[in-house]
């Protein structure tokens, strides 16, 4: 058996989901999260330490006002209503992505409850918010060169938003398409990806553990030979 200990996902399919079922994608976006929550459960319960979530992308700018302020609602909202369950369940929460664009009652709810729970243990969940890996590199780049730092594998890795979180050994994506759409490019070298059919209020934890199941039953030799 080879258990994941990092899983990352890309949350794809909410708005077209709920186009189909209520004709509202705001519909989607809400029951979304309901998924959130069971994939967080089964990851504790099969001992994941790392989860991340690709919540907001930098391309995400380009949807309707009326929607992302939709979505920086919801997130609030829903940051209010689990923040006493994150503290319960041992919950950390870690934020990648440059949040600084966002508004500033939920720029300070989200520094809040990364502060909150930065003790937790359990299991960490990275929630990648305004984050793009092109420009997450390119930033970490131009930060070593302003500081002089050399430019090398090591000191891009320590510098990146996930500096000190291993690498995922599964990247999934909901929603039918295929492609990872700037999402962990660096990090993700080794990582087995899973593309699902479902959009992602479909997934379920049955989906999940095949998933991880499966992960389980892979040789992996990181350019080397097997055994």
């Amino acid at each position: 058996m080879n258990p994941p200990s990092h899983v990352a996902i890309i949350m794809d399919g909410n708005g077209r989901w709920g186009i189909r079922k209520k004709n509202s994608r705001k519909f989607g976006h809400k029951e979304g999260l309901k998924t959130v929550e069971k994939i967080i459960e089964a990851s504790i319960k099969k001992k994941i330490k790392y989860l991340t979530l690709f919540v907001f992308s930098t391309e995400n700018w380009k949807r309707p006002s009326n929607e992302i302020n939709y979505l920086f609602k919801l997130l609030k909202i829903h940051i209010d209503k689990e923040i006493k369950n994150l503290q319960k369940k041992d919950i950390k929460i870690k934020i990648i992505g440059n949040i600084n664009p966002f508004p500033k009652k939920l720029k300070s709810k989200l520094r809040s409850i990364q502060h909150l729970t930065k003790q937790n243990k359990k299991i960490q969940i990275n929630m990648a918010l305004n984050y793009g890996s092109r420009e997450e590199i390119v930033s970490t780049i131009n930060f070593l060169k302003k500081k002089k730092i050399p430019i090398n594998e090591k000191n891009i890795n320590n510098n990146l938003y996930t500096k000190n979180i291993p690498e995922p050994d599964i990247i999934i994506r909901t929603g039918n398409t295929n492609r990872i759409s700037n999402f962990l490019i660096w990090q993700s070298i080794y990582s087995e990806i899973f593309f699902v059919k479902k959009m992602w209020p479909e997934f379920n934890e049955n989906d999940y553990n095949k998933i991880i199941n499966k992960f389980s039953r892979i040789s992996r030799n990181f350019g080397g030979l097997s055994d």
